[in-house]
């Protein structure tokens, strides 16, 4: 089997705007959520925003995967680079705008009407936007994806995966495979979010699952997630292309694991078998066993029903000293961008050798081996964990490359 190694690393967070400012801010126990008010319509709540203003999918993209090269040392072109960015919200934040615009615009021409049939005349303010009607083909949910293949110059395989809080964790799965079976040797892969819009707000309120205060992940006062923005790319290319060129390599990915519960469309199968299912497959073809993995970098949500079944889980298949810690409570959850940034932050810590602390947690409600402070470790193996709703189940091993 071919061996594929992660040689660059491009990644925003509200933790800071590259992976370096991120990870020293993490390791410090520092968080980037705020209380914040981005919609006057909406009460003020914690988000983790990276600026002041909800950030624009399509510049944050240009701006991860331009870092995501110089951290690998490549120059665009690269024509035969494949491209796997994936998405759960996408544009939605325009299509929103959008929805808000034309509103407006039947409101105002149905104001002008009667008016009119008063004899009054009607100054029509269209307002200004960034986004307008006959650029819809542009904020089609794929067209991310694309617009990455374009900024590189790749023009080989383009894929836009979508899988729920699983497709940062899917889309670096599938980037994996396409190098394992020698279809290229070289993909940019990884997730970005900017899922800060009113109807994504409203949506979680509605459903009881969005935090008051903050995000305390495996707290016995944990409230719910807090929403975050940002994305994390990875260059991966095969073992050879990486030693031929004396590149850097950050670690190798081992294998992964994919299951859906076919259950709930929020919530997770209470004994998490497909879970499980998931880890296990993830473990038999990466050829390691639970004693092997030395840190996991939990899904870690702060909601009570993840939170409680992902330690089930955890609990079940690993011994008592395997570290975990999530790094939602610094970063909120990225949602589909979550996995590829957890997996940004473990191959940092194969590369310090330094265990993340799981940043929000002070009273644990499960006996587990949680990383409260960040601190020096032999770690060799690792396994991130992706859950993500409607059942979506993925699971990656990474190794640390240097021994």
């Amino acid at each position: 089997m071919v061996k594929v190694v992660v040689t660059g690393i491009g990644l925003t967070s509200a933790l800071g705007a590259s992976l370096e400012d991120s990870w020293q801010n993490l390791i410090a126990g520092k968080s980037g959520i705020q209380l914040q008010q981005p919609f006057p319509e909406l009460e003020p709540v914690p988000l983790g925003l990276i600026s002041k203003q909800p950030a624009a999918l399509k510049m944050l993209t240009q701006q991860i995967v331009a870092a995501a090269l110089q951290d690998a040392g490549l120059i665009a072109p690269l024509i035969d680079c494949a491209v796997v960015i994936g998405s759960s919200r996408g544009y939605q934040g325009a299509w929103e705008s959008l929805a808000r615009q034309m509103g407006k615009e039947e409101s105002n021409h149905r104001e002008h009407r009667v008016l009119e049939s008063f004899g009054v005349s009607h100054e029509e303010d269209r307002g200004t936007t960034d986004v307008v009607l006959e650029d819809w083909l542009d904020i089609l949910p794929h067209m991310n994806a694309i617009a990455a293949a374009r900024q590189i110059g790749a023009s080989g395989i383009v894929l836009a995966p979508m899988a729920a809080c699983a497709t940062g964790t899917w889309a670096i799965a599938q980037a994996t495979f396409l190098i394992q079976t020698g279809q290229c040797q070289r993909v940019i892969a990884g997730a970005v979010e900017a899922p800060i819009t009113p109807l994504t707000i409203c949506g979680f309120q509605q459903m009881g699952a969005l935090a008051k205060t903050g995000a305390y992940p495996f707290d016995v006062q944990r409230e719910g997630l807090v929403l975050g923005e940002g994305g994390a790319v990875l260059v991966l290319e095969s073992a050879e292309l990486a030693k031929q060129r004396q590149a850097r390599v950050y670690g190798e990915i081992l294998g992964f694991g994919f299951t859906a519960d076919a259950y709930h469309t929020n919530q997770p199968e209470p004994n998490g078998k497909s879970a499980i299912a998931a880890i296990k497959q993830c473990l038999e073809r990466s050829n390691l066993t639970p004693n092997d993995i030395n840190y996991i970098h939990a899904h870690g949500t702060a909601t009570q029903l993840n939170d409680r079944i992902e330690s089930k889980v955890i609990q079940q298949l690993f011994p008592q000293q395997v570290a975990v810690s999530s790094t939602k409570g610094s970063t909120g959850h990225t949602l589909g961008a979550s996995g590829a940034l957890g997996m940004a932050f473990s191959l940092q810590a194969l590369q310090q050798q330094v265990l993340p602390p799981c940043v929000g947690l002070q009273t644990p409600e499960f006996d587990l081996n949680f990383v409260m402070t960040a601190r020096q470790n032999t770690i060799q193996n690792i396994l991130c964990f992706s859950f993500g709703f409607g059942g979506q189940n993925a699971v990656i091993a990474l190794k640390n490359s240097s021994h």
